[in-house]
Order: C-alpha cells, then sequence, then structure tokens
C-alpha cells in the first residue's frame, strides 16, 4: 500500500503554505492564547487539504494475479468435450490461489460458462447451447476479451481445431494485442473421418417446358468407395444409380427434362455404407421452367372436382387434383403453380402450416387462390379466423345479418398431463375461436376434466366474453383421464341451459380410467334436444369409445393427429350447429361491382338454388350477390396476389342451372385466369454468395439507366419471412446481406419501386437462391495450424501441449496498481474544517468559566457514593437538634401575638440556633431554618418535660400546614 498524485507539480504549494502559516502567527490578529492558537491552525489545515485535493492524492494497492478465460470452440467439427475436459481441469489446478478462471464456449455465437472466479473446474461441466453448425473463434476471442479485468494479468486461451468459417480470427487477435492481452493456443487436431459429400448441384435457373437440361453434381471424399446418388425434383425421385467415388474431389454429370412449368427445387442425396457424417450429403438447386400456367385443385370429395377439370382443359391450363391430404408442406412447391383452388374442401383436412404457406403464396409471391363452396366450405368448413379467410375476400360469421336459432354450447376438454403443451394450447385456442363465434345471446359453458371435472366457464348467456376467453385461457394440465364424469356433469348443467339447440363438444387424447355405459347417459341427451360431437387426437385416444358416443348423440366424430386442426374443428362444430348458413332458396344473382366482368354477365345469368352465407370484407368487389344480400360471387387483391370466393357448388347439386350454362367455361375460366401471378418476366437475375453464415445477395438487371428502390421478401421452408431493402452499387445493380441459420432454396420476391413515387412498381419477380450446408461439415484438406501459430504470435502468445497444461499458468506476473483517489473525502473533510474555523473566529466563549465549570462537575460525579449519604443524614440529625431549640422560644410568646409576628419570633429563634449550633459531622453545613421547621416536634424528656402551651400548639399546626404545601 502507498500514496501517489496525479497532478504532484501542485505540492510546490506547501512551500509558500509554511510562510502564509508563519505570517499567521505573528501578525497581530485580535485572537489570543488559545483561540489564535487553534485559528492559524484550522487555517492551515485546510489549506493543506485543498493543496492535496489539487494534487490528486490516491492511496494504491499492488496485485499480483492472473485472470486467465478459456474460449473453447464446440463446433461440430470438434471432438468431444471429454477429449479436452481433462486438459482444462488439470491446467486449472496449476493456478495460484488467487489467480482467477472463466470459461466461453463458442460455436456461431458465443456465450459463458462460468465467469472469472479463483475456484478450480473439478465440478465444472458444459451446461450452455450454442449454435454448432458454425465456427466463430473471433466471436469467442471478442467476448473473452471484453470482460478481463484491468487490474490483472489478463490472458486468453484457445481451444480448437481452427476449422474457423464465420468471422476473422487475426483480425481480433489484433485488436487483443493492442488491448495487451496475450492469446495461448491449444491446437486440437480434427479427427480422421470416412467422409463423403455433396460440394455443388447445379443446373440453368431458366428452363422451358419439353427442355433437356445437364444436372453437375461435384462429390469431395476422404476415401474411395462405392454408394448411391439420388436426383429428386421436389419430393418426386426423378434419378437413382451407383457411383464409385475416389479420395478427392470427384465430378457426375447427368440428363434430365423439363416436364412441368413452375418453380422447381431440386435436390441431391448420396448414400455410401461407410460415410460417418451425413450433415454434408444433400445438395440444393432450383429453376423456374417457363410454360403454360398451371393450376393445383384441392378437392375434399374424391371426383367432385369434374366440371373444373373440364374449364381448364378447354382453355389449356395446365392443372392437378390432389386431395388436401396431399398438400405440400414445403413453402418452394406452391411457388410451382399460377393459381390454387380450394374445391369444397373442409379446414379440418388442412394443417396449420399448409394454411399458413397458402396464405403466404398469395400475399407475397402472387399466387392466386379460388374457393368453392359446398356443405364443408366457408364456415361450414371451419375455415373461421384460419390464415385462408385471411386471403379471402369474405368473413365466414355473418356478424349479426340475420336470426340465427340460440345456441347453448358446452365444451368437455381434456386437461389430463399427456395435454401439456401445444395440445392444450391449440385447444384452448379451439374453444376461444368457437366463443368468439357465439353471439351474446347464446349460452357457453366450458369444463375441463382430468380425474374430476372443473368448470372453466359456468354455463352463462356470453355478456362478457372477454371474461369467457380470459377464463379459458387459464385452463393448466394435471392428473389423469376421467371422460363419463365429466361428460355426465355436462349433460346436468345442459339441462338449466336456455337454447334452441343444445350441443356439446368431448375432446380428449386419452382413455377414461373407467368404463361406464353411455347408452342411457346419451339417450337422455337425445331426449332433451341435446347433441354431441367428439374429437379425438392422437393415436392414444380411445377412438372406437368416441366414435360410439358420438355415433349415439347424433353428434360428429373427428380424429386427427394434427393437432393444429383443433381450432378448425371447434370452429366447424359451431357453425355447423347453425344450419341456417346454407340458404336453399332458388334466386337469380343480381349484378354488384363487376369490373372488367361485366361483359360475362352482360345478358344475364342463371339462376342459383343455394350457396353458403358470408360476409364480404370490405375492400372486396361483390360481383354476383343474393337478395339477401349475401356475396355470391366475391374477389379482391391481397398483397400481391389475387383471390376469389364463389360461395355456391361447382358440382352441380345447388348450381345446375349454371353447370348447363352454355357459357358456363369461358365464365369460370376467366375467372380463373384472373388469379393468375400479374407480374411479367423481368429482366433481372438474382445471385447468392454464402461467406460464413451470410449470404450476400446481388440483383442485376440487363437494362441500361434502371433506378429505384429494390424490396426483397425472403421465404425458407419453416415460413420464415425477412424483409430486405437493397443498396445500390452501380446502374441497374442492388446488394444486400441475409444471415441464414440452415441450408436450402429460399424464395424471393423482388420489387423495384419508383425513387419518387413509393407506391408505382417498375417491375416484380419471383425468383429463389440456394443455401449449402454449413461449411464447418466441407471435407477441407487445410492445415490451419499455420493460421493458429499466426494467433499466438501476433499476441504474444504460446502454442501449448496436450502433455503439459500446466503451462497455462507459468510466467511473469506483472504487477498492477489497484488506485483510489480520495481527493472528494479530503475537499468534504475541509469543508467541515471551514465551518469550524468560522466558529472559532466569531463565537466568543469563556473558556476558563467552562472548564472550572466542567472540572467542577466531574469531581461531584467522582464522589463516592458512601460519603456522600453520610453527609445526608448528618444535615438531617443537625436540623432535628435546631428544631428543638426552637421550641422554647415560640412557646413564650403570648398567645395574643399576631400569625406574622410568632413566625418572625421563630425565624428569629431558628436564626440564633445556626448561629449558636456547631458545624455537623463531616464539616457538613447546619440545617437552614426551612429544613428545621419541616422536623417533626421531638417529645421531652426528664423532669422538664411538659405539655405544649396554647400557643404552642397554634405554632406546631401552622408548621404542619407549611410543610403540607411545600410537599
Amino acid at each position: 500500500m502507498g500514496l501517489q498524485f496525479n497532478e504532484p507539480w501542485f505540492l510546490l504549494l506547501l512551500l509558500p503554505l509554511i510562510g502564509f502559516a508563519i505570517w499567521m502567527w505573528r501578525t497581530k490578529l485580535q485572537l489570543l492564547g488559545t483561540r489564535k492558537a487553534l485559528a492559524v491552525g484550522l487555517r492551515t489545515m485546510i489549506l493543506l487539504l485543498l493543496i492535496l485535493s489539487l494534487s490528486g492524492i490516491q492511496w494504491f494497492a499492488t496485485l499480483e494475479q492472473k485472470a486467465v478465460y478459456y474460449v473453447i470452440d464446440r463446433s461440430d467439427s470438434m471432438q468431444t468435450s471429454k477429449a479436452y475436459e481433462q486438459w482444462l481441469k488439470a491446467s486449472a489446478d496449476a493456478k495460484a490461489k488467487d489467480d482467477q478462471i472463466g470459461v466461453i464456449s463458442t460455436g456461431l455465437d458465443a456465450i459463458v460458462e462460468r465467469s472469472l472466479t479463483s475456484q478450480s473446474l473439478n465440478e465444472f461441466s458444459f451446461t450452455g447451447q450454442v449454435n454448432r453448425q458454425f465456427s466463430n473463434l473471433a466471436q469467442g476471442l471478442q467476448l473473452a476479451g471484453s470482460m478481463l479485468p484491468d487490474l490483472s494479468t489478463p490472458r486468453v486461451v484457445l481451444l480448437t481445431d481452427g476449422n474457423e468459417n464465420v468471422g476473422d480470427l487475426l483480425r481480433q487477435g489484433k485488436l487483443l494485442k493492442d488491448k495487451g492481452i496475450p492469446v495461448d493456443v491449444l491446437p486440437l487436431p480434427k479427427s480422421a473421418k470416412k467422409d463423403v459429400s455433396i460440394d455443388s448441384l447445379k443446373l440453368p435457373e431458366k428452363l422451358y417446358q419439353g427442355e433437356k437440361y445437364t444436372l453437375e453434381i461435384a462429390i469431395a471424399s476422404t476415401f474411395a468407395g462405392s454408394g448411391e446418388l439420388r436426383i429428386y425434383e421436389e419430393n418426386q425421385e426423378i434419378s437413382k444409380q451407383s457411383v464409385t467415388v475416389e479420395r478427392g474431389d470427384n465430378r457426375f454429370v447427368l440428363q434430365s427434362l423439363a416436364k412441368e412449368a413452375g418453380f422447381h427445387r431440386y435436390r441431391a442425396e448420396l448414400y455410401f455404407a461407410e460415410d460417418e457424417q451425413a450433415e454434408n450429403n444433400i445438395g440444393y438447386a432450383f429453376s423456374r421452367v417457363t410454360g403454360p400456367p398451371k393450376v393445383l385443385v384441392v378437392e375434399g370429395v374424391t371426383g367432385s372436382s369434374g366440371n373444373i377439370e373440364s374449364v381448364l382443359k378447354s382453355s389449356f391450363i395446365g392443372y392437378e387434383v390432389i386431395p388436401p391430404e396431399m398438400l405440400s408442406r414445403e413453402m418452394a412447391n406452391y411457388a410451382g403453380y399460377d393459381s390454387i383452388i380450394l374445391n369444397n374442401v373442409s379446414a379440418t383436412r388442412i394443417s396449420g402450416p399448409q394454411m399458413e404457406m397458402i396464405e403466404t403464396a398469395v400475399s407475397s409471391y402472387g399466387i392466386g387462390l379460388m374457393m368453392l363452396g359446398g356443405e364443408d366450405s366457408y364456415g361450414m368448413g371451419g375455415y373461421f379466423k384460419t390464415p385462408i379467410e385471411k386471403a379471402l375476400p369474405v368473413y365466414m360469421d355473418l356478424q349479426g345479418k340475420r336470426e340465427i336459432p340460440s345456441l347453448g354450447l358446452i365444451l368437455v376438454i381434456d386437461r389430463s398431463g399427456s395435454m401439456a403443451g401445444g395440445k392444450l394450447e391449440l385447444a384452448k385456442e379451439a374453444a376461444m375461436r368457437t366463443v368468439e363465434l357465439m353471439r351474446k345471446k347464446d349460452s357457453v359453458g366450458v369444463v375441463a376434466f382430468d380425474s374430476t371435472p372443473w368448470w372453466v366457464v359456468e354455463p352463462q348467456k356470453l355478456t362478457d366474453r372477454k371474461k369467457v376467453l380470459e377464463q379459458i385461457q387459464s385452463i393448466q394440465p394435471a392428473g389423469g383421464t376421467e371422460i363419463y364424469t365429466a361428460v355426465d356433469e355436462a349433460y346436468q348443467r345442459m339441462l338449466k341451459v336456455e337454447a334452441q339447440r343444445k350441443h356439446i363438444i368431448l375432446l380428449t387424447d386419452g382413455q377414461s380410467a373407467t368404463n361406464q355405459s353411455y347408452e342411457q347417459l346419451t339417450e337422455n341427451m337425445l331426449k332433451n334436444n341435446m347433441t354431441l360431437s367428439s374429437v379425438a387426437v392422437g393415436e392414444g385416444s380411445d377412438v372406437q369409445l368416441l366414435e360410439s358416443i358420438a355415433k349415439m348423440a347424433k353428434g360428429r366424430f373427428y380424429y386427427t393427429n394434427d393437432q393444429s386442426t383443433l381450432p378448425a374443428i371447434f370452429s366447424r362444430e359451431a357453425v355447423m350447429m347453425a344450419r341456417t348458413y346454407i340458404v336453399d332458396q332458388p334466386f337469380v344473382p343480381a349484378l354488384g361491382q363487376t369490373g372488367e366482368w361485366k361483359g360475362l354477365f352482360g345478358d344475364g345469368v342463371p339462376k342459383i338454388n343455394a350457396y353458403v352465407a358470408v360476409t364480404p370484407k370490405e375492400t372486396a368487389e361483390v360481383a354476383l350477390m343474393s337478395p339477401e344480400p349475401d356475396p355470391l360471387l366475391a374477389r379482391w387483391q391481397y398483397g400481391s396476389g389475387r383471390s376469389v370466393a364463389w360461395t355456391s357448388d361447382i358440382t352441380g347439386k345447388w348450381s345446375a342451372d349454371w353447370i348447363a350454362w352454355d357459357r358456363f367455361s369461358n365464365v369460370f375460366s376467366q375467372i380463373i385466369k384472373w388469379t393468375f401471378p400479374q407480374f411479367q418476366a423481368s429482366p433481372f437475375t438474382l445471385s447468392s454468395h454464402l461467406n460464413g453464415n451470410e449470404a450476400t445477395l446481388a440483383i442485376k438487371s440487363s437494362l441500361s439507366g434502371v433506378q429505384g428502390d429494390a424490396q426483397a421478401s425472403i421465404t425458407d421452408d419453416t415460413l420464415g419471412k425477412t424483409e430486405l431493402s437493397l443498396s445500390p452499387t452501380a446502374p441497374g445493380e442492388y446488394e444486400s446481406k441475409l444471415a441464414v441459420q440452415k441450408p436450402g432454396v429460399y424464395l424471393a420476391k423482388i420489387d423495384l419501386k419508383d425513387a419518387s413515387d413509393k407506391e408505382k412498381s417498375l417491375g416484380s419477380f419471383t425468383t429463389g437462391f440456394v443455401i449449402p450446408y454449413s461449411p464447418e461439415y466441407k471435407i477441407n484438406p487445410a492445415d490451419p495450424a499455420g493460421k493458429l501459430k499466426q494467433l499466438a504470435e501476433l499476441t504474444g502468445g504460446r502454442l501449448l501441449s496436450l502433455e503439459r497444461p500446466e503451462e497455462v499458468f507459468q510466467g511473469e506476473v506483472k504487477p498492477k496498481r489497484q488506485s483510489h483517489d480520495i481527493s472528494m473525502p479530503l475537499l468534504i473533510v475541509a469543508l467541515l474544517l471551514w465551518l469550524l474555523d468560522i466558529a472559532v473566529r466569531r463565537l466568543s466563549i469563556p473558556w476558563e468559566r467552562v472548564a472550572v465549570l466542567w472540572t467542577a462537575r466531574s469531581r461531584r460525579r467522582l464522589q463516592p457514593e458512601p460519603a456522600a449519604a453520610a453527609a445526608g443524614l448528618e444535615r438531617l440529625q443537625q436540623r432535628k437538634r435546631l428544631a428543638g431549640l426552637a421550641r422554647p422560644a415560640r412557646a413564650a410568646s403570648s398567645d395574643g401575638a399576631t400569625l406574622l409576628e410568632r413566625g418572625a419570633s421563630a425565624e428569629a429563634a431558628d436564626a440564633a440556633a445556626r448561629a449558636s449550633a456547631p458545624a455537623g459531622a463531616g464539616g457538613a453545613p447546619p440545617m437552614p431554618p426551612s429544613a428545621a421547621s419541616n422536623a417533626p416536634p421531638r417529645a421531652a424528656s426528664g423532669p422538664q418535660a411538659q405539655a405544649p402551651a396554647p400557643g404552642e400548639q397554634t405554632m406546631n399546626r401552622l408548621l404542619a400546614a407549611k410543610n403540607r404545601k411545600r410537599r
């Protein structure tokens, strides 16, 4: 410990301070003695403190300790953690007592596994999660450098195989060198593997239908062997062949034919029995095949799309008909169609992610959408509040347009432990969506059950919708499964509900703990005009029981392995109870906002027998409407795409006159073509380049003089969407960067806007680009040892070895000073002394008299208690004796004397007694008159004793009264 000064030159002011103190002492101040000495001393001390503060005085302690952060590369190319954990703990055991150590894990990102501490690593284990698909060693070094303290000797120890693929290790090393932080490196050899990988898959990005093209596959291998190569277009295998590879680079070429128009994704896969790493066995590519437009028809009833197929054939429009279960779960596949037609498809047969993909295809990539009516479409199909409803120009509910019979609905929801997680959350979402479909006059109840039923929402009129939704959201999973008790409880409460239609929905994913007869219960339901539908979720549910309950209760049974369909099932059930959604009164449609379709309906239209009632959206154009009025044909622009709603069917059941109409084919082909993408082929090309986990996207135009602002919307296979603004780099060229987390084909929609008018589009096109697997899995023969050695030399570090872990803490420790500034405390003391100086100079206090009084008080406090008590007793006895002498004098006074005279004579007698009385024992003074008068009279003894005279009696009474008053 010691003292130091930031501005030591201010200490030269101490010399004039000494002279100033001598001058103050010699001058004829008005202060004398102690006050003068105190005033001079205080002023000198104040100035001394000010000089020390100006000089920046500090006290410091010398610290001699090391602070070491281990940065561990935990990417997939590294060996298992056990390979270096023992070395880590052994090196930490070699540290001194005060040395501190910490651990950082790094992959694509970096996290602190353990902050700096002086404890050993014997109990340490890796618990942090990092993205192991990339190696960003610079990120780990940067984090370590920012957390090392300045008061210790800092050091970073890097454990890695050197396979860096993100960031710049040497650049970060230069920054650490500038901070004086050396980096020791422990090179860990990359484990030798038998590995074969696809380096690239290439084919032309633009093809014409019927064109032959070449697929080029580049394969790298660390061994010679034979395996299998498969090529897929979308998910359909188009080639399968055996291949033989040699150690090093290999190249294969395949021929194929572009058969179908649209955007296509290609995938190459390798299968080798000796391959020890599968992450690099897949390669991707894409191409857009130009040709006639293509439509995807999704039909809910097999064989019900014959009429729409005839329309497409007559218009030379390519098409594909599939059931909803065959809808793709990959976003790129929807880009291969110009429009999608949903023909009477229930929402319960389309998963939530698939609906989101269709909605994204319309809004972001201009794909058309058309929904055809039927008993399983629109609200009857359960599309309320789904992504499909968002894309269509109509709402699925009627929004109070017509009188619908009042509904009493009770939801019986399984909340057992097996429902925890996504199932229960989607069940709650389904219940809330159902409640939102209902009206204020409807009644709703929600009972959740495990081993026993629990009423989440007591059956009640839906007057407070918000409160009911909040109560449903509070359901939490717990317990087992007991179905019968919950259903019976719902039935008993439904008896008290007043509604025109009563319905119960039962949802469970398990089997009841008890087996009881449901025949009597369902029979009672039917007698009281109740119905029940059941929903079985997953293979663990009692499908047979739930189906039989729904059948006996005249309801519907649903089984689903896809829990995302639960909201659609519930909302479909709520709408199915109100059959007035289907309007079956024949009418001739009236014309509305027909726009360019006016010519299609100029000569009149046939009648319609029935349709599904919906509500048009605020910005939709209703071309044909019913007398209600409800939309029969509506359209609108949704994002980049267009969508159409036809609320009647296309089979002829509700629209027989339309099917027989001679213009039917022409009218519907024009309606379908209206939904096709509106943007034309653009003279732009998109290229991508991957650097680590960052893709550089570059757009280039073949036209000169192109100016504007470029925007890109990027979508991956999981519907993750990223909006980018591309910066111009040259006339007609734009560039931007995109951080990517996984390989695959990404869809990109590019919009070029007028720089002066952001609403004006100069062009729009959809394309794609490929992100290969991470370079972490590439077969890289380059030896990274040179870069690691260069890092150690650059920062002044060392190359460590696995055999000598104690090397980490060997070396000289540079002492560091820990300083503490005391200028502010000195200024505070100087301020207090200044106040005291003012008091000394301005206040005149008789210090000698104060000292005398203080001394006397101290002596009294120090007097022994027994002596003080004895003196008090002696004074009391003296007063008694004086009182006895005073009695004769008071007796001699005449009885006629006045009270004043008697008192005077008594005081005179007391004075005489005090004058003649000797000093009390112990030097005590004689008793004062008042004390003597207070003492009680003593009885006379001996021959002279006699009764007191009358005057004496009077005097005694006066004295007694006086004593009482004093007391």
